[in-house]
C-alpha cells in the first residue's frame, strides 16, 4: 500500500491548505515566526477562523509559515501595491498578545 502521506495529491493538497492558512493569517499581520511559536490549539482556532479543517501534521504550518515569510518579503519589497496592504492587522491582537511590560 502507497504512503499517502507522502504521495503527489497529499502536497498538492498540503499546499493548497497552506496557502489559504497564509492568505488568512498575513491578512491579520502574523508573522511566519509567530505562527510557529503558537501553541497547537490556538493554531487550530485559527484555522477554524480562516474556515480551514486544522491541519493534521506540522509540514503544512510549515508551508505556511515559509509562505508569510515570502509575503512579507514581496510586500516589503512592493509596499505601493493593493495586495501588500493588510485589511485585518488591528485582529493580531487576537492571537499574537504583546509581551507584558513590567511595572517601573
Amino acid at each position: 500500500m502507497a504512503d499517502y502521506a507522502h504521495s503527489d495529491f497529499a502536497d498538492r493538497s498540503r499546499e493548497e491548505k497552506a496557502r489559504r492558512l497564509a492568505a488568512y493569517i498575513w491578512d491579520r499581520a502574523i508573522s511566519g515566526a509567530e505562527l510557529l511559536e503558537m501553541p497547537p490549539a490556538q493554531r487550530r482556532k485559527l484555522a477554524r477562523a480562516a474556515d480551514t479543517n486544522p491541519p493534521s501534521t506540522d509540514e503544512t504550518w510549515q508551508a505556511a509559515a515559509r509562505l508569510l515569510d515570502e509575503k512579507d518579503a514581496w510586500a516589503t519589497r512592493n509596499p505601493t501595491h493593493d495586495s501588500a496592504r493588510r485589511t485585518h492587522a488591528d485582529e493580531k491582537i487576537m492571537w499574537v498578545k504583546p509581551p507584558v511590560k513590567p511595572w517601573e
